[in-house]
């Protein structure tokens, strides 16, 4: 009896996209891809109904860099609003 293989999320996502977004046919994606065209089959019924793949768990950069945006969208505003205030100030001592 064969060893059965395991495929990741990002793996299974990558495949239903060439079926979805390339507009290849689910067996010429299985052929490419080495796999069954009943096991895409499956995955891409899994997919459907979402807008886009399930997500998978943010890995810790993917985690540190959603963090680092959301700071610098902040930082960024705070930067604007300084800028305002300094040529109200500027205005206010003339």
């Amino acid at each position: 009896m064969g060893t059965r293989r395991t495929f990741t999320d990002e793996f299974k996502q990558e495949a239903v996209r060439m079926v979805l977004d390339q507009g290849l046919s689910v067996s010429e994606a299985a052929r490419r891809l080495g796999i069954h065209s009943t096991l895409l089959t499956k995955w891409k019924k899994g997919y459907q109904g979402s807008s886009k793949p399930r997500a998978h768990a943010p890995t810790a950069l993917e985690e540190e860099n959603r963090r680092l945006r959301t700071e610098n969208e902040r930082l960024r505003m705070e930067r604007e609003i300084l800028k305002k205030a300094t040529v109200f100030f500027a205005k206010e001592s003339k």
